[in-house]
């Protein structure tokens, strides 16, 4: 089965997210081709999507000028697997709790931006994530963290009383840098069942 990926490229660890899906699709014996997308017309094309960290405030901008926020949207609407990590989730949020930053209202959460602190603040930690068998090296860097979720929210796993990675429909949102280890299991988590796409259709 081939599979078409795309991750959302106007800013953030593109080349790491990449990988990161090319080997949890191989771990499934599926044709993983990944895809950058920087402008309108390519997210039609996608199996699943990547909305990767960054400065949420500028990939809000950008998603919304370029017209890739609609397609984004379309996209979940069909059932389709997205994962959203760090400035990602804020823009996926339903309240960024920043009004210089245009959500796209997906993921019926209210988040706080820089939860864990600024840049030096950044720390690695063993996290217990719903779904995995074993603790997975999460990296929060000037991570954002769920303040309240809906009733159709999952929590996956919380740090220190906060939730940091949630999952509703197709959708999976993280505060951490999954991308950032040798670790793709939160993308075969957000991605693929047994070997296939994962779907909520």
């Amino acid at each position: 089965m081939a599979v078409t990926a795309g991750v959302v490229a106007v800013q953030g660890d593109v080349s790491e997210h990449a990988r990161a899906i090319e080997r949890a699709g191989e771990s499934h014996g599926l044709d993983t081709t990944v895809t950058e997308i920087r402008t309108a017309g390519t997210v039609p094309d996608c199996d699943v999507l990547l909305l990767p960290g960054g400065e949420s405030t500028t990939i809000s901008r950008l998603v919304h000028r370029e017209g890739i926020a609609d397609e984004l949207r379309a996209h979940a609407a069909a059932g389709k697997p997205m994962l959203a990590t760090c400035a990602g989730l804020i823009l996926v949020s339903a309240d960024s709790g920043d009004e210089r930053v245009e959500t796209l209202d997906l993921l019926d959460v209210t988040v706080e931006r820089n939860a864990f602190g600024r840049q030096r603040e950044s720390f690695e930690a063993p996290l217990s994530v719903a779904g995995l068998d074993e603790t997975f090296p999460a990296v929060f860097i000037r991570a954002p963290a769920v303040e309240s979720v809906g009733s159709d929210v999952e929590v996956l796993a919380a740090w220190d009383g906060r939730p940091v990675a949630v999952r509703q429909g197709p959708l999976v949102g993280t505060a951490f840098h999954p991308e950032l280890t040798a670790d793709s299991r939160i993308h075969d988590l957000a991605f693929f069942d047994d070997d296939t796409v994962r779907s909520t259709v």
